[in-house]
């Protein structure tokens, strides 16, 4: 018989108390005068998730009780859960956790409070392989929103580097570089840095594979051997709204997980700043990344 949210230890009592507990403020929503809920309503962390409202209803309820692991990721990170938290939440869906030493997706608490109050400055986050694992709307209204690629082939290095001729997956307008080949080194000498400090990881070797075999220039580049990390690029990025936006994209790096955070900013009082801001105003609402 499905347990009673709140009452149990369940997958379903175990969401809704990391529901309760989290104020809206934390996950960056505005708390209108009067509001009795002190955590987060389900349409809320639905919307955080990016998945239904009659899911998180379902699963609360116990008549949904094994999520896919993108959607316990997605829930993960919507809770701002711990590690540890993260885990438990894996084995209530009968998931095994990631295990350790493998490139991790999950952003920690800290991490999503500093990004909530980031508001609409155009940010994202990705993971040591350089894997998309969240933006803000500030990013999808500056370069297009990502959702409609599918997960897995949302990867910066991907993008730099196709192996095909798909479609766009993480900017869909024109984006131009002040040094491209320097970038290019740069996502590459990264990647290998990413390998020392995550060797058994099989993503990242999946990724470093099929780049190796169907791209030239990233063979080329790695066989180089080079070492370091991506810090800072200036970009143009040709809007179909406000036209050509120059920012500059700074990329600040968590300790141990190697998470990247990659804000673009313009230059304060420029024309590029009050361009910045109306990609945001005109945008259409961004789907939530899952």
């Amino acid at each position: 018989m499905p347990t009673t949210p709140g009452t149990g230890t369940g997958l379903g009592a175990m969401i809704r108390t990391w529901r309760d507990r989290l104020p809206p403020s934390a996950a960056g929503l505005p708390v209108p005068r009067g509001r009795r809920a002190a955590g987060l309503r389900r349409e809320e962390l639905a919307d955080l998730a990016g998945v239904s409202v009659d899911y998180i209803v379902r699963l609360e309820q116990g008549r949904a009780t094994t999520p896919s692991a993108s959607v316990v990721a997605s829930l993960a990170r919507a809770l701002q859960l711990s590690t540890a938290e993260r885990d438990h939440l894996y084995r209530l869906a009968r998931l095994v956790p990631p295990a350790d030493g493998a490139i991790s997706d999950h952003l920690p608490p800290g991490m999503q409070r500093v990004l909530a109050r980031l508001g609409d400055v155009a940010a994202a986050v990705f993971a040591a392989d350089w894997q998309l694992v969240w933006w803000n709307r500030g990013w999808a209204a500056l370069l297009g929103d990502p959702s409609a690629s599918p997960s897995r082939l949302r990867n910066f290095a991907r993008d730099r580097f196709p192996v095909d001729t798909g479609p766009a997956r993480l900017a869909l307008w024109p984006v131009t570089e002040a040094d491209r080949d320097a970038i290019d080194a740069a996502v590459v000498s990264d990647l290998r840095r990413a390998t020392g400090r995550f060797p058994q990881d099989d993503r990242l070797a999946t990724l470093i594979r099929e780049l190796n075999a169907g791209n030239g220039r990233f063979a080329e580049l790695w066989a180089t051997g080079g070492v370091a990390a991506h810090r800072e690029d200036h970009k143009t990025i040709d809007h179909p709204t406000v036209g050509p936006v120059t920012v500059d994209c700074d990329v600040l790096t968590d300790g141990d997980s190697e998470l990247k955070i990659v804000i673009m900013t313009a230059v304060p009082g420029s024309e590029d700043e009050t361009k910045l801001r109306l990609t945001t105003i005109a945008a259409r609402p961004a789907t939530t990344p899952n």
